[in-house]
């Protein structure tokens, strides 16, 4: 079975064909990086223009990558949520256009379910039950997977995710855009001698960022902080540390068999070095193509729910603050 996945969920306009699941046969994506950089963050309307501007070329070279044509194609994937909604409607519509035109099923998918199925991309098969810590410029989600399609959120941030603490971290220290890989970059130069506060939240597995953030921003504001490099190595590390902590400890309590790792800030090394060194159990992690936005991950995501019957129909439409469970 073979599915056009498209990801538009907020800055890159992705698209890619899967097969059975498992199977990249292309995975195209058009990254807005350098566009939004100028601005230090990502602004929504020039996203969802940049898309309009993006999707049917991606979506071409990702068939014409595949060597496949439209009646090659199974059914068409696309994520309706979280995120941008200008940047949603841009996938879905194509989606529902595609899906439509060409009488193929249109399944919606979760962003977050896709960035966890990232992991049934690798050379890996995961096993249930098990844990997935997702981590994103807007997400730090714990979440108890024990088959496909049966999931439990066991934490989540209460305030900062940890890449957007990481974007606000970088922006404090002078570092640019994005946070996460000039945050990692500096970290490689400097030492872990910062002072910095690790969030405990009594009976309860959810995280908290703002706290690190906000020791930072007092540092800066005071003027005790003499190297950026320094600063960066601590408050990394400090991420890192809650991160795999929290995972560790949720993944014993549950008794799972493996720990997974998504979304894009599993693409930071500290992070993957970390959990897989501190994990009494087997860790799987994308590789780091697969960690940011993709729409691989999105296909991938779509044959699994495709094998239990789901589907949409041509009323799905974007909901940009979709739970996951």
């Amino acid at each position: 079975m073979k599915i056009l996945g498209i990801e538009t969920s907020c800055d890159e306009t992705a698209a890619a064909v899967v097969e059975d699941g498992c199977k990249i046969l292309s995975n195209e994506i058009a990254s807005q990086v350098e566009i939004h950089a100028r601005y230090g963050g990502i602004v929504p309307e020039v996203a969802s223009r940049q898309h309009t501007l993006s999707i049917i070329p991606i979506i071409a070279a990702a068939m014409t990558k595949a060597h496949v044509d439209w009646s090659d194609i199974d059914a068409i994937a696309v994520t309706y949520g979280p995120g941008l909604a200008g940047s949603l409607l841009t996938g879905v519509n194509t989606a529902k256009a595609i899906s439509l035109g060409r009488g193929l099923p249109l399944i919606g998918i979760n962003h977050l379910e896709g960035h966890m199925y990232a992991n049934w991309l690798t050379d890996k098969t995961p096993e249930f039950p098990l844990v997935c810590l997702i981590v994103s410029g807007g997400h730090s989600d714990l979440v108890l997977m024990r088959g496909h399609g049966d999931y439990a959120l066991l934490g989540r941030t209460r305030d900062d995710a940890a890449g957007e603490a990481f974007d606000k971290a970088a922006r404090l220290l002078g570092l640019g855009y994005p946070g996460g890989p000039v945050i990692e970059k500096a970290a490689l130069q400097g030492k872990d001698n910062v002072a910095l506060p690790k969030a405990r939240i009594k009976d309860s597995h959810d995280f908290s960022f703002s706290g690190v953030k906000t020791a930072l921003l007092r540092l800066v504001e005071e003027k005790k902080i003499i190297n950026a490099n320094d600063a960066a190595a601590s408050f990394q590390n400090t991420v890192v540390e809650t991160l795999v902590g929290k995972t560790v400890s949720v993944a014993l309590e549950y008794e799972v068999k493996q720990i997974l790792l998504a979304g894009g800030v599993a693409a930071n090394k500290a992070l993957r070095q970390s959990l897989t060194a501190h994990s009494p159990l087997p860790v799987i992690i994308p590789p780091m193509t697969l960690c940011t936005d993709n729409a691989a991950m999105i296909a991938a995501c779509a044959y699994y729910k495709s094998q239990s019957g789901y589907k949409s129909d041509l009323s799905l439409d974007v909901v940009p603050g979709l739970k996951l469970a």
